[in-house]
């Protein structure tokens, strides 16, 4: 018995009930190959696939791609808003202070302590989000100035 193939970028955006446009394709499989990329990184990435696209284009689509799970959002403080697509896990992210690279962090083994907070207030608590600050390997040992 074999594996069906993995879903095409068309199939799943068609598959969160989304319509299939270039644009769309583009933006989904830049921040998928990106790292933790901004809103300008992101337009440049589907400026190189697809030629010329509005910001606003840009942002319509990262908020409907959001919306629909395919990627996701995170919003460092004192930083602009950045977009990936590992989606579907509870993970978290080390930032550094100094030149602002983002890592993936992987939620702890078992069940997933993170999510259980000292006071929950009554909210029923399905996902954390955790950034943790520090600087980085390179800035670590650059020179201090």
């Amino acid at each position: 018995m074999t594996a069906s193939p993995p879903p095409t970028t068309a199939e799943e955006l068609r598959g969160v009930g989304l319509r299939v446009t270039a644009a769309r394709v583009a933006l989904l499989e830049t921040v998928r190959h990106g790292d933790h990329l901004d809103v300008e990184a992101v337009a440049a990435g589907v400026r190189d696939r697809v030629g010329h696209i509005s910001l606003q284009a840009v942002y319509d689509a990262l908020h409907a791609l959001t919306s629909a799970g395919l990627i996701r959002r995170i919003e460092p403080a004192g930083s602009p808003a950045r977009f990936e697509g590992r989606v579907g896990d509870n993970h978290h992210h080390v930032m550094c202070r100094s030149c602002g690279v983002v890592a993936d962090v992987d939620c702890a083994v078992g069940e997933a302590p993170c999510l259980t907070a000292s006071d929950d207030h009554g909210f029923s608590i399905d996902e954390a989000e955790v950034i943790y600050w520090g600087l980085c390997p390179t800035c670590t040992a650059a020179p201090s100035s």
